[in-house]
């Protein structure tokens, strides 16, 4: 049954026209045959010289009807008569996709033969000159943001939290803490790197001390006996703040100062203490435990994950984020790299060939499975059609080349039998 309009492509419609078009001039020419079969048989007797038009009328016949056998015995049976070595295509459909499949893996994907195309094929500098063009490089950026889009847009929230918090208890909770931030303390102190911490620090309280003189008042006057004078107690108050604010001034001046030296003593020693002493190592695991219960962390992974997804996808999506902007920036200097340098271009055209050739000698048999599979799954008849569409138009030329080359075989050999025997 033929495939419904619907269903075609208009390169295969187009394909039906000029099918119907060539079979109607073949049938045409068999039926023109005939008539002057009939005509000339009728009339050779009153007329001598229509034999000859007879006898190629018989030959045009002949050879008509044979190529339409011919053409006809390769997609369906003539007549509907099941002869023998008929409706070959649809009979042996899945011979013809496992022959066809063979024949692309064995001439097409061949190692050699691909290695040899793309060698002869400058593969970077073409990718480089195209990539170099601004236009192509947001084409790429965009369509790559598309299918990034999709991709996250199709995970799972759920899924993709589960593996967020795994990863974390595995890598960043299961080992112990002590030793590891011990030993990156003792490498901060034994640097010096910490000083910049302390030196903050005293600038801080320096700021802080300078601004907040009236939180002083009263701090020790408070606890005086009551029978002091007034002026005692400011006094003492301006006393502990003008000592205060002496102190910081020496520990931010004196890098040798006792508090800062005191300070060293301290992180060295609880740099040894995380790293070898088993009750120090005990509270700090104690304390992540306690920080990083198992709510905690999965509420930590979903808001990772909830946050990471919505700024991706709102950098993806808009043309003018610095994301999509530096991809740009990055493949068009790749692209002017890739144009320019010769040993760049080897390198990419190297590892394109190596890897195609990789590719196709691993899964060429698979590849090639492809044709064979897609053929086995066709229905018979619509197998036969698609073959047909492709090639029936021409193979009605057959049938009319035999028609035209029958009648003038006809006439020949009407011809040598006249000469032979009169």
């Amino acid at each position: 049954m033929p495939t419904p309009d619907s269903l075609l492509t208009p390169s295969d419609l187009a394909r039906r026209r000029g099918l119907r078009t060539m079979k109607a001039v073949a049938l045409g020419a068999l039926v023109f045959m005939a008539v002057l079969f009939a005509v000339s048989f009728a009339l050779q007797e009153r007329v001598p010289w229509l034999q000859w038009v007879r006898a190629a009328a018989e030959g045009g016949m002949v050879g008509a009807l044979a190529d339409w056998f011919a053409v006809t015995a390769l997609f369906r049976h003539p007549l509907g008569i099941p002869i023998p070595h008929t409706a070959i295509i649809p009979r042996r459909k899945d011979e013809i996709g496992r022959s066809l499949g063979e024949f692309v893996e064995t001439n097409f994907l061949s190692g050699p033969v691909v290695r040899g195309k793309l060698e002869s094929t400058p593969v970077a500098a073409r990718l480089g000159a195209w990539l170099a063009q601004p236009a192509s490089a947001e084409r790429v950026v965009a369509e790559g943001s598309s299918a990034a889009v999709a991709v996250l847009q199709a995970l799972s929230d759920d899924d993709v939290r589960d593996v967020i918090e795994d990863l974390a208890r595995e890598h960043l909770l299961s080992p112990d803490w002590g030793p590891s931030v011990g030993g990156w303390l003792g490498r901060v102190v034994e640097s010096g790197a910490h000083e910049g911490a302390v030196d903050l620090a005293a600038d801080t309280v320096a700021t802080w001390l300078a601004a907040n003189q009236e939180a002083f008042t009263g701090l020790v006057s408070r606890r005086l006996p009551s029978w002091l004078p007034g002026i005692a107690h400011r006094l003492i108050d301006d006393t502990v703040y003008r000592q205060a604010v002496s102190w910081v001034d020496a520990v931010r001046s004196d890098s040798q100062h006792p508090a800062r030296r005191a300070i060293d003593g301290y992180l060295a020693r609880l740099a040894d203490n995380l790293q070898h002493d088993p009750a120090t190592i005990g509270r700090l695991e104690d304390a992540k435990a306690s920080v990083f219960d198992s709510p905690r962390v999965r509420a930590l992974a979903a808001q990772a994950w909830a946050t990471t997804k919505a700024g991706l996808l709102a950098a993806l999506a808009d043309p003018a984020s610095g994301l999509r902007q530096r991809a740009v920036q990055a493949l068009t200097e790749i692209g002017e790299r890739l144009g320019t340098e010769p040993a760049l271009q080897h390198r990419v055209d190297t590892w394109v060939t190596d890897a195609a050739v990789f590719l196709v000698d691993r899964y060429r048999h698979d590849i090639a499975s492809i044709i064979t599979d897609t053929v086995e799954r066709w229905d018979p008849a619509e197998t036969t059609e698609k073959i047909e569409l492709l090639v029936g138009r021409d193979l009605q030329y057959i049938r009319l080349n035999g028609t035209v080359v029958g009648a003038l075989a006809g006439v020949a050999i009407f011809t040598i039998a006249q000469l032979i025997w009169g």
